[in-house]
């Protein structure tokens, strides 16, 4: 099968599972994707296939963000971007970056970044 990406999925770490779920259920939605499969301490979330999870540790062990680390998803729109960093204010992220240009990134990149409950750096 060709497919236009380069990963089959990423997954981030939870302490908190039910509220970081509820967050991007919330949050998701804005960018056209839904939650495709849920398991015990697991969630994955995407548009045809589960693309991005949100999970507990396997290991058991508490979950960490890490310096430097961050998932960055694909908007369609400014509209889009603008939805998706409302929502996640709204479900308790936190700011890293309003909405807006990035040129220094490349002269059409217009994105966000926020903060999830874990503290994990999210854009668009």
């Amino acid at each position: 099968m060709d497919t236009p990406s380069i990963l089959s999925h990423v997954s981030l770490g939870t302490n908190q599972f039910e509220q970081a779920v509820a967050f991007y259920d919330q949050v998701l939605p804005t960018l056209g994707c839904r939650k495709i499969e849920e398991f015990p301490g697991a969630a994955a979330y995407g548009k045809l296939f589960p693309e991005f999870w949100i999970q507990t540790p396997f290991n058991e062990q508490p979950a960490s963000t890490g310096n430097g680390v961050h998932v960055a998803f694909i908007a369609a729109s400014k509209e889009a971007v603008h939805a998706f960093y409302e929502a996640a204010i709204a479900a308790g992220g936190t700011s890293d970056g309003e909405p807006g240009p990035r040129p220094h990134y490349s002269p059409a990149y217009y994105g966000c970044f926020v903060r999830d409950l874990d503290g994990h750096k999210v854009a668009l």
